[in-house]
């Protein structure tokens, strides 16, 4: 019974947190650049991690291409946008959810990072590491 539920709990906890419901973990990325590092974790580990469960795709091409250092989330006309900075190699690739409820993903890229996107990226992760 008390198995039971911990995975009704669990699973409720999941649907709320891509529910973009306020306060849920979607609701609080929507229109946000996340810098991603896992160690310590910070918000956008978590929300690429989450993203990437949710998204099969995503894991692969995370998978093949790094954890990249910032991640932009946005949403619009019931798809998800994506974008994966890799300030290393000064690209970026964007990424959006297909229509429907279907956990497919189409990606582009990549695309030069500007001058001013690195800078701006790269002061806030100066600022921010350790």
């Amino acid at each position: 019974m008390a198995a039971g539920l911990a995975a009704g709990l669990v699973s409720a906890c999941a649907t709320y947190e891509q529910s973009m419901l306020p306060g849920s973990a979607a609701s609080l990325a929507q229109d946000r650049i996340m810098m991603v590092r896992k160690s310590p974790p910070t918000f956008g580990y978590d929300r690429l991690l989450d993203n990437c469960r949710n998204h099969p795709d995503l894991g692969v091409f995370v998978n093949r291409e790094g954890v990249p250092d910032f991640l932009a989330e946005t949403r619009s006309h019931g798809r998800q946008y994506l974008i994966l900075y890799y300030l290393s190699r000064r690209e970026a690739f964007a990424c959006r959810t297909e229509s429907g409820r279907g956990r497919g993903v189409e990606f582009s890229g990549p695309y030069p990072v500007t001058p001013r996107e690195f800078k701006v990226l790269d002061d806030f992760r100066k600022r921010n590491s350790g």
